[in-house]
């Protein structure tokens, strides 16, 4: 099997066993400094890699345009599962943002836009009110999905799965991408 086939199961498996935010994963990105890590949402996951969608402006964006490699971390604890990913990101297309965008409740579009994400801020009150000026801005129309705002796609390079043991002797199965685009398949020690 492939490893987004694999990957999918994993994913049904979780949301069908009820794990709390089955799609959230941990984003790792390589900063100036530091490496930086954070929640994001998967929106799609298919062949092609891992996408979600974030602010352009944001820190994670602006990290991944200046280094694209990233880690992605899954974990489901009441699965004792986990899957480890490494690639590198690129932005997707403005369609498929686009496509995306439209699907979002109204306030998470309208919050796209006042939303600088990553920027400081005086205090929630000043948030709020560039939240009520974009509403009013925005009120009688389609709330179109700003230049900023757009989706990032993983480009997996291996996928690890962690599969938890009560003897702790865990099973870990390593896919790494070959050079014509296929997959190598290990086992790794516990």
């Amino acid at each position: 099997m492939d490893p987004h086939g694999f990957f999918r199961e994993w994913l049904v498996e979780a949301e069908d066993a009820g794990e709390p935010d089955h799609n959230a994963m941990m984003l790792s990105t390589c900063g100036p400094d530091h490496v930086s890590c954070r929640v994001v949402l998967l929106r799609e996951a298919d062949a092609s890699g891992f996408t979600f969608f974030t602010n352009y402006n944001s820190r994670k964006a602006m990290e991944l345009e200046a280094d694209p490699r990233a880690a992605l971390t899954f974990f489901w604890p009441g699965l004792e599962r986990q899957v480890r990913i490494q690639g590198h990101a690129e932005r997707i297309s403005a369609a498929e943002s686009d496509a995306y965008f439209r699907s979002r409740p109204r306030a998470s579009r309208v919050g796209a836009w006042a939303s600088d994400q990553s920027m400081e801020i005086g205090d929630r009150a000043a948030l709020e009110e560039k939240v009520a000026r974009w509403n009013e801005r925005l009120h009688d129309s389609e709330v179109p999905r700003p230049g900023h705002w757009g989706g990032f796609r993983v480009v997996p390079v291996s996928i690890e799965f962690w599969q938890g043991r009560p003897d702790r002797m865990h099973d870990r199965l390593l896919f790494r991408r070959k050079d014509d685009g296929g997959w190598t398949r290990s086992r790794l020690q516990p």
